[in-house]
């Protein structure tokens, strides 16, 4: 008797100590997230209150060389992941946003100071409310992964073919079903995160679960930015 309570006191133990390590590791994951998303909004608001910049920036074919650079950023961390170091790993995420602030700061151009603020907090909340569904539920919602990436790339193929169509109507039809879509890859993508560290914590895999933070980091943020962008085509004031 006095072994099997040393046993479940032991068991006991080790699930409170993977449940502090969860807590502290889906901290990191949101205060990484977090930096990113300073770091964007503020690369997005010096490039778009800089005229001589924004001219420079968005002319020609260099403009297409500052929108699709994030994209090219975001392949080439998933090929290099394996060869970098935790640290590595964390300078390219902020390197990414702050690329992608430069990518998005058109919108300073178009919209209103207010309105972008307002379309932020919209955001904010919503994100916070679907990371919450996805960290607390107890369905299984990883069958979501498939169709949800298979969306992506569809909004990805009809945004770069409305580049040239100029289309006010597929522009508007892109952005409700964009919100849908990443409104669902935010829960599917706050469970993954959840279930990886789980996962690996058994392991003691200490190396993969600090890339993993990054990882995390970055699949969170890509939801944020493309969930506001999207809420901001639909809801912001133009200037």
């Amino acid at each position: 008797m006095a072994n099997f309570n040393t046993i479940q006191t032991g068991v006991g133990a080790r699930s409170a100590e993977i449940h502090e390590g969860l807590r502290a590791h889906m901290n990191k994951v949101y205060g990484t997230m977090s930096v990113g998303l300073l770091l964007t909004f503020a690369a997005a608001w010096a490039v778009g209150n800089n005229e001589y910049m924004m001219q420079t920036l968005f002319t020609g074919m260099t403009r297409y060389l500052v929108m699709f650079a994030p994209l090219i950023m975001v392949f080439a961390f998933g090929a290099m992941i394996n060869k970098l170091s935790a640290a590595g790993a964390q300078l390219f995420f902020y390197a990414f946003a702050a690329m992608m602030g430069v990518s998005i700061s058109y919108i300073f151009m178009i919209y209103t100071d207010f309105s972008i603020a307002q379309v932020f907090l919209v955001t904010s909340i919503a994100f916070a409310g679907l990371s919450i569904y996805g960290y607390t539920t107890k369905k299984d919602i990883s069958g979501w992964g498939a169709f949800l990436i298979m969306g992506v790339i569809g909004l990805i193929v009809a945004s770069i073919v409305n580049i040239f169509l100029q289309s006010p109507m597929i522009m508007f039809a892109i952005s409700i079903i964009g919100v849908l879509i990443f409104a669902g890859l935010t829960a599917y993508d706050t469970q993954k995160i959840k279930n990886t560290y789980l996962e690996h914590a058994h392991h003691g895999d200490s190396e993969w679960l600090g890339k993993a933070t990054i990882m995390g980091a970055l699949s969170l943020y890509l939801d944020f930015i493309n969930m506001f962008m999207f809420l901001l085509h639909l809801f912001g004031n133009r200037e």
